[in-house]
Order: C-alpha cells, then structure tokens, then sequence
C-alpha cells in the first residue's frame, strides 16, 4: 500500500522560525489490523477500575470526515476532535513485547484503531496524509498513560514515551481494509 504525503509541516527551525520541511514521493505502509472499541475502558477511568469492552477486531472500517471512525467509542466525541482515529506500528508493539518478554498480547491491547507496518508514525505529525484513498492530518503523538502498564505490562508506558502512536483527524469519507 502507498502512503502520499501531501504536503509539508510546520517546524520550527534553530532560531525559532517556522519554515517548512518537505516530504517528497510517497512510503510505503501497510495496514495489518483494524480495531474498534465500542465503550472506554480506560478514558475517564481515572482511579476507578478499568472497563471491561472488548476492542473488536475488523477487517475493515469506515472512516467519516470530522466525526471518526463509525462504531468506535470516539466517533462524534467532540467537534474537531484530534483523535478520531489513531495510528500504532506493529514494530514499535513488537519491540515493546520483546523488551518486556511478553507474547500473549495483540496489539489491539493499545486501544488504536490502525496497526501499521512501514512507516514512521512520528514523522506524520503535522501532516496531511493518505492511506487507501482516505485523508488525514497528522495532529499527535497518542502520548501513553499509565493504563499501558495494566493492558500490556509493567514498564510498558516508560517504554512507549515517543513511540505511543499518532493521533489524527479524518479529512474524507472512506474505508479502510486490512492488507492481504
């Protein structure tokens, strides 16, 4: 699957001035897996015990612009809202499992709607992207919390600070499938 790049992000350079950094051609990415979680397990848990909805694997999902991705628990959350999809690379799960010697976890376990594979997802913050003719804009990092610890493993939120996956708003109708 390609990835296109549409056009450049904002950075600030040494002296403090934004400039813009170019992204040319396009990568290539393939999606593994897909995930909805109907209901919070963790969101708005905050010393309570966490929720008990399954994160429900998909071999396709549909995206719609400016609301989220359709049965997932963040679809129309808020208006504008950053994360109505997010994004995790299955080398960053691998890694992880591997230093924590874990190897009964899925990624869906992270609560992300897109595992990727081939792409660096931090270099998508700031960017307008496509995938499978769908349209994002690259808006965060889904910064881990301490419920990591719970749904992978102790030291898991330590290990993901950096690498916890991209959170990104929705810019077109369309659907997602996962890669043969």
């Amino acid at each position: 699957m390609t990835l296109s790049i549409f056009w450049a992000r904002h950075i600030l350079g040494s002296k403090g001035v934004a400039h813009k950094e170019q992204f040319s051609g396009a990568e290539a990415v393939i999606i593994r897996q897909l995930f909805i979680s109907p209901e919070h397990n963790f969101f708005g848990h905050h010393e309570q015990p966490a929720g008990e909805s399954p994160t429900l694997e998909q071999t396709e999902i549909r995206c719609v612009a400016g609301r989220g991705v359709e049965g997932d628990r963040f679809f129309d959350y808020k208006d504008d809202y950053k994360g109505q999809i997010t994004f995790f690379s299955v080398e960053v799960f691998d890694d992880l499992c591997r230093q924590l010697g874990v190897n009964d976890k899925s990624p869906g376990a992270t609560r992300r709607n897109v595992i990727t594979a081939g792409i660096d997802l931090n270099t998508l913050v700031g960017v307008e992207f496509e995938i499978q003719g769908v349209r994002f804009a690259g808006v965060a990092e889904c910064a881990p919390c301490y419920w990591m610890d719970q749904a992978i493993a102790p030291g898991a939120e330590e290990l993901l600070k950096g690498r916890g996956g991209l959170r990104a708003r929705i810019l077109c109708d369309g659907v997602l499938s996962v890669d043969g």
